[in-house]
């Protein structure tokens, strides 16, 4: 089972919350501008661009704030100079953490995610230490509730998704990043609504964790996620559902 899989259904339900505090604005704006700066304004053309927008209209930011952030990432607008880069560490047992930032302060921002893992129960770690552990795949999460597995196998068969995986309460579709938008179109045609969709970071394999180690891992992951200047945290942890859920409450 995919702790990555449980982490992101945490997070979805949290989602009201964090919208409230305005970082999954803030993220997502960050998103779309340097999606814009690297591969144009036009999201037909810029695949990035084009999921950035889908993400940002999922949580209802308005349309002119997606606008601004474009065209501040063209240069159309003045705004700050984002740079995107990884950060790289460990969590409680062994647990490869990767990050990825956005930041118009670089200096700062690794000094603040050092001390974050220092005083969660981790450690920096050099570049390419952990992210070899990791392949970049769509990854769509749909509650069991929501749709039963031939039904879902058919739809990843048919649209180009490469696995569908037995996920305890969820089932979990993965795709080439290639093929995502066209997955997750077929899922949500078919009438099924996904607990959650990104391209994201997949780790080869897991490490469980029990006990103490999984109380501070899931500290680590929060106070990494509260970060500004960290767009998404991956990890190859594995921690018992209930257990997840009365942690991060």
């Amino acid at each position: 089972m995919s702790g990555h899989s449980k982490w992101a259904t945490i997070k979805h339900k949290k989602g009201a919350l964090d919208a409230k505090r305005g970082k999954i604005f803030t993220r997502l704006i960050k998103e779309i501008s340097i999606a814009a700066k690297n591969g144009g304004g036009d999201p037909d053309t810029n695949p990035r661009l084009r999921g950035a927008i889908v993400a940002a209209k999922a949580e209802n930011m308005p349309a002119d704030n997606i606008k601004r952030a474009i065209q501040r990432g063209t240069g159309e607008l003045p705004g700050a100079n984002y740079e995107e880069f990884s950060l790289e560490g460990y969590g409680p047992g062994g647990v490869a953490v990767l990050l990825d930032i956005n930041t118009d302060n670089r200096n700062r921002t690794v000094s603040e995610i050092r001390h974050v893992f220092g005083k969660n129960g981790g450690n920096m770690a050099d570049a390419g230490a952990v992210s070899w552990m990791f392949h970049k795949k769509g990854d769509i999460i749909i509650p069991k509730s929501a749709a039963k597995e031939d039904d879902l196998m058919n739809i990843v068969l048919e649209s180009g998704g490469e696995d569908l995986n037995d996920d305890g309460d969820n089932w979990e579709i993965l795709t080439a990043t290639s093929a995502y938008e066209a997955v997750l179109e077929a899922v949500k045609k078919a009438g099924i609504e996904p607990a959650s969709a990104s391209v994201a970071m997949i780790p080869q394999n897991y490490i469980k964790l029990e006990g103490a180690a999984a109380n501070t891992m899931i500290r680590l992951m929060e106070a990494l996620e509260d970060q500004d200047d960290v767009q998404n945290v991956h990890s190859n942890f594995d921690i018992d559902q209930k257990l997840l859920e009365e942690v991060a409450g």
